[in-house]
């Protein structure tokens, strides 16, 4: 896609993993909670409807994988999925593991403390496990 362009924003806060057939995956630099973003490869995209018909199906299902993923990789208890916006508009897709007892739980993640960067060794580890699930 020439035309996609990742929000600076998301590029601060988010690292690279891998490239699916409609989004880019990043993880959140914040290891408090295994913590996912899908966004598509497209320009201009701002909600969901967005989309086109097709990519808004392949979002489904690729945020299907990734959900499933994050469970098999994690065990956690409950995924969160939520496309929000409000900060940055660029349509992106955030795919929470969350645990009872986790940091903030039951309460989202948004807006509560500190971000604590992932250590080198623990994201490498996390992503392996993350794509291993795939």
């Amino acid at each position: 896609m020439s035309d996609y362009r990742l929000d600076p924003r998301l590029e601060a806060d988010t690292l690279h993993v891998s490239r699916l057939g409609l989004s880019e995956l990043r993880l959140m630099n914040d290891a408090r909670w295994p913590w996912i973003i899908l966004i598509p490869q497209r320009p201009n995209i701002v909600e969901l409807f967005d989309l086109t018909p097709l990519d808004q199906t392949m979002l489904t299902f690729e945020s299907g994988l990734a959900a499933e993923a994050m469970k098999k990789a994690t065990g956690c208890h409950k995924i969160n999925i939520g496309a929000i916006g409000n900060v940055v508009s660029q349509f992106h897709l955030h795919i929470i593991a969350r645990n009872q007892g986790d940091e903030n739980w039951p309460r989202p993640v948004w807006g509560h403390g500190t971000a604590r960067p992932w250590e080198p060794a623990d994201r490498d580890t996390f992503i392996g496990e993350l794509l291993g699930a795939f």
